[in-house]
């Protein structure tokens, strides 16, 4: 375990390789499991102020889904989460050209409609956020329908930190990662 300010670390997330696919996993992870991603207050008047102008970027289905049950949802854990539709796809999905699934709020950033890039927990993915009263602990979630990006990050050599550069210093500041990559990269004596 690693610690950094009051954030404690998988040692996966320094041992880990990892490279997102998406030729081969076709961005499954919007697609699968029970519920959306997992959704932080904050986040929800977020998702208010910038729909407007990702709306024209969702899928008829996923507008449809937001418009009838709102911008975000809450998961059987009492979790806030983003919507689904008929329990599949995340509502802000949409489908490329090539059948991959995508985010449709990072296209809309992507366009410079908004300043937003997406959810912190698909930015971090596959790391995953555990709140503690005192600290949050970031762990690396193992999926079966990752494991195009395991066998990339293995052939590429790249841990889950160093791919996860971005939305890490997103999260918690340059000097925050930082930190992280000396705590890693400095031999012990």
């Amino acid at each position: 375990m690693i610690k950094v300010g009051e954030v404690l670390i998988s040692d996966d997330i320094r041992d880990k390789e990892f490279v997102c696919n998406l030729e081969k996993c076709k961005g499954a992870c919007c697609v699968e499991g029970d519920f959306g991603a997992p959704l932080e207050e904050e986040e929800l008047a977020i998702l208010e102020e910038i729909y407007p102008k990702v709306k024209k970027y969702l899928s008829p289905e996923g507008r449809k889904e937001i418009e009838k049950n709102g911008k975000h949802a809450i998961d059987d854990e009492g979790e806030l989460c983003t919507p689904v539709i008929g329990g599949r796809e995340c509502a802000y999905a949409i489908y490329d050209k090539k059948g991959i699934l995508k985010c449709g709020i990072e296209q809309a950033y992507n366009d410079g409609k908004i300043s937003w890039k997406k959810p912190i927990s698909c930015h971090l993915y596959p790391i995953r956020i555990t709140q503690k009263k005192k600290f949050e602990a970031l762990n690396y979630h193992k999926w079966h329908i990752c494991s195009p990006a395991c066998a990339l990050g293995k052939e590429l050599q790249v841990p889950v930190y160093k791919f996860l550069k971005d939305p890490l210093i997103r999260k918690y500041g340059k000097a925050w990662y930082a930190e992280l990559v000396n705590i890693i990269e400095t031999p012990e004596s």
